[in-house]
């Protein structure tokens, strides 16, 4: 029987090993959701937008129209070598102020509360023609002149 030699066994060994670790899930923790002892002490009906970013912090999201909310938002997404991301977990943390700047409510959702948001297919059309790629090319030639001299 032959015998291996060593350089061969750790070079096996080191392709096992880094096959292995390829396959190891990639783990991202991404957003700012504050801790729940902060969110404790938000009062509804007491503390102001003020007192909110001093405890929370900036919020991701502030929603531009319609009543104001900040929105903190979290997600864990689990990523296995080259395959689409999956999402594991989701928080979403919204407070809601009045027209005073008083804190309305508090509202928290998570994964489960979430829809799935398909794009549609269409494209949008644009003014103008389509043009060939010859008609690009040609299309400029002729429509240029030298300037007439002595005029």
């Amino acid at each position: 029987m032959k015998k291996t030699s060593v350089p061969y066994r750790f070079l096996v060994a080191a392709t096992l090993i880094t096959g292995a670790a390829a396959c190891t899930p990639i783990i991202e923790v991404r957003g700012n959701l504050p801790p729940p002892e902060q969110m404790a002490q938000v009062k509804i009906g007491a503390s102001t937008r003020e007192d909110v970013q001093a405890l929370l912090g900036t919020p991701s999201n502030v929603t531009p129209f319609g009543e104001e909310s900040w929105h903190y938002i979290s997600a864990v997404t689990e990523r296995e070598a080259f395959f689409e991301p999956v999402v594991k977990e989701r928080k979403v943390i919204t407070v809601v102020f009045d027209r005073a700047g008083t804190v309305r409510a508090i509202d928290n959702r998570g994964l489960e509360d979430g829809k799935d948001v398909v794009p549609a297919g269409r494209e949008t059309p644009t003014a103008g023609k389509e043009l060939t790629i010859l008609q690009q090319l040609m299309g400029n030639v002729g429509r240029f002149s030298k300037p007439m001299q002595g005029k």
